[in-house]
């Protein structure tokens, strides 16, 4: 999803597409050869040109953020003098068909990426208090990641013309497009995912930063704000 916040007087471009790309609104494209033909594809990130404004996929993702999951559980003496669940303790998140490598927890579990299941494992450290009695009775974790979304089958938007739109003016925008396993700061540089994704994560030494954070994401609100360069 891509939602545009100030681009001045400027207007995209439109480009011969990649028959074999797939994309979403909000991710990042670069030029390519194919034959003797200058294309539009998803980047790399190492030579990103701008940001897709259309739809080639078989199937729409989102993105849920700051996903708080607390559970109650049987407390047992640790190894290190906390109290640590006694069992194992599972847990349903809001969405299931989750991309397991988009999944990020601030406790470790293992997740069944299909049903959107995941498990607290015995063994696991207590680390809030449910009852108010001042002892620890529970786990709480906050969750990110993105999932495809249910019953909405993907779609085209460059059949028949064969093109994509693209917006590579400076500009601030808001998008889903974006790595999940990843935190964004205020101010901080963004860079493009093997996948053609938004990222903090700088993937190599020639992936050049293309945008700022200008608004972090939250519960409320999962959608990245940024400044594109």
């Amino acid at each position: 999803m891509l939602r545009l916040r100030s681009v001045g007087n400027s207007l995209p471009e439109s480009f011969v597409v990649d028959p074999s790309a797939e994309f979403q609104p909000g991710q990042i494209c670069e030029l390519t050869s194919i034959g003797n033909q200058v294309m539009m594809t998803v980047s790399n990130g190492t030579a990103p040109f701008g940001i897709i404004d259309d739809i080639k996929t078989r199937a729409f993702t989102n993105v849920s953020w700051n996903e708080t999951i607390l559970v109650s559980a049987v407390g047992v003496p640790g190894p290190d003098g906390y109290l640590v669940s006694a069992f194992d303790v599972k847990a349903e998140l809001r969405r299931p068909n989750i991309l397991s490598t988009s999944f990020n927890s601030t406790v470790k579990v293992s997740l069944n990426p299909i049903n959107g299941i995941i498990t607290f494992l015995a063994g696991t450290r207590l680390n809030t208090d449910l009852t108010g009695s001042g002892v620890p009775s529970g786990i709480k974790a906050i969750v990110n990641y993105t999932y495809q979304v249910p019953n909405i089958p993907g779609d085209d938007s460059t059949i028949g013309s064969g093109r994509v739109t693209v917006w590579y003016q400076r500009m601030i925008a808001l998008t889903s497009m974006f790595e999940t396993n990843q935190q964004y700061p205020l101010r901080a540089n963004l860079f493009v995912s093997e996948r053609g994704l938004l990222t903090t994560r700088k993937p190599s030494a020639i992936h050049p930063a293309v945008g700022m954070v200008t608004a972090p994401p939250s519960p409320l609100q999962s959608m990245l704000e940024f400044l594109w360069y």
